[in-house]
């Protein structure tokens, strides 16, 4: 017999698909912005690997390029899009800038303050704020969605925070080292309420892939 202790809960953390920026800014929280063409066949992609699964509830952050992955997955389980903001974009500084060393925001000396600490970071909303108010949404659609799948569509930095935070890891990071493509789902194993395991999946890494030798031709 199953019990609440022993119930299985699986939530998925799924990052947006690609976003049309011709202009390579920092867009962070800018509103606007949208998938690309490749985003939005990530998305429906994403939408077919979970189309025999049991999803009961879709939450995405309200950013349009979150609601737009998260649209394919929900119309194919016939469930509406739950908007929750704490599973939005970290803030950050240099939102509308391009960030980089050759020539962008950090070749003015004026931004380098907001480097002084990457522990926290100094440019953006701290980790530790992010990490807390993921795993306050992952339990609130673990709750609801007990004993079936739940499918939060997120962006990569609060993906990747959450998980060093649920691993017992440090939260300050290279960002050239998070493992969270495009598409990409972080799930979250639940026995009863107790975190089983963390599995990272790429539904959509053929379409990357297709695009990067496209791009290379």
């Amino acid at each position: 017999m199953t019990t609440p202790e022993s119930e299985r809960t699986t939530v998925h953390l799924m990052r947006h698909g690609e976003v049309h920026n011709p202009e390579g800014v920092l867009y962070g929280r800018l509103p606007g912005y949208h998938l690309s063409e490749l985003g939005r066949e990530m998305a429906e992609t994403v939408a077919r690997h979970l189309a025999d699964h049991d999803v009961v509830r879709v939450v995405a952050s309200s950013l349009e390029r979150a609601q737009e992955t998260a649209t394919p997955v929900a119309e194919s389980h016939g469930i509406p899009i739950t908007t929750d903001d704490r599973v939005i974009e970290a803030g950050n500084w240099f939102e509308g800038r391009t960030f980089g060393v050759g020539d962008g925001a950090l070749t003015k000396p004026s931004v380098w303050p907001k480097l002084i600490n990457p522990f926290k970071p100094s440019w953006g909303e701290p980790y530790a704020e992010i990490a807390a108010r993921m795993i306050s949404a992952i339990d609130d659609a673990r709750a609801q969605g007990r004993g079936h799948e739940v499918v939060l569509v997120s962006h990569q930095l609060p993906v990747w925070t959450v998980r060093n935070k649920l691993e017992g890891k440090r939260l300050w990071h290279d960002p050239r080292r998070r493992e969270c493509s495009l598409a990409s789902l972080t799930s979250l194993d639940y026995e009863g309420d107790t975190l089983r395991s963390i599995t990272y999946s790429e539904p959509a890494a053929g379409l990357l892939e297709r695009a990067r030798k496209k791009a290379g031709a």
